[in-house]
């Protein structure tokens, strides 16, 4: 089995590059420094030169998807292929860079945009997707349990991703301190399921 889809490599890669072409035909547009972080009152707090943000930012997050590849391919290789997961995952960082960069040089444009909603709506989105195929995995990374404890314990983290992925998107409709507390409700989420894993895990039935 290989290690990288090398196509959907090279094809995810460039989708992470495709904001340059916008960054460009935006640059005389463009002012020199731009937003690149916001607090949760919609204000931004941090600022890169635009040729950093139109140049740089999509490079790194090609970098950060051929990574994240690798990571996914050897895991693949000692686990198994999950073709569902393997879509889902290789496409998250790809569609994220198109979002997020549109998202900063459109409000570097003017244009009036709640970062925190389009912040929380992808968080969200990602949390709903990974519970709705997590449940179909049949392993635990790491982990030498039976089939059936691995499904079990999938099951559970599906279900709860789901949740915390409505949460994150009934939050855009409340103020701006819901969003923070789900925020931290990431905390519980990863222990309640650790915990949770070890139990069924080490349960003898």
């Amino acid at each position: 089995m290989k290690i990288i889809r090398w196509k959907r490599l090279i094809i995810t890669c460039l989708v992470c590059l495709l904001p340059i072409i916008l960054g460009v035909a935006l640059f005389d547009k463009l002012p020199q420094q731009i937003a690149i972080h916001f607090d949760i009152h919609n204000n931004p707090d941090n600022f890169a030169s635009k040729e950093f943000t139109v140049f740089g930012i999509p490079v790194l997050m090609a970098l950060l998807q051929v990574i994240c590849c690798f990571i996914y391919g050897i895991n693949a290789k000692k686990h198994g292929e999950r073709p569902k997961l393997e879509r889902v995952v290789t496409w998250i960082i790809p569609v994220m860079c198109i979002i997020l960069q549109t998202v900063t040089l459109a409000y570097s444009l003017d244009f009036n945009i709640d970062i925190r909603r389009v912040a929380g709506f992808i968080v969200g989105t990602i949390f709903i997707v990974l519970g709705n195929v997590t449940p179909k995995l049949d392993y635990v990374k790491n982990h030498d349990v039976s089939t059936d404890k691995a499904r079990k314990i999938n099951r559970f983290i599906g279900y709860e991703s789901v949740t915390m992925g409505v949460l994150f998107m009934a939050s855009l409709l409340l103020p701006p301190i819901t969003t923070i507390v789900c925020i931290f409700l990431l905390i519980p989420y990863a222990i309640i399921g650790a915990v949770y894993g070890i139990k069924v895990g080490r349960s003898k039935s």
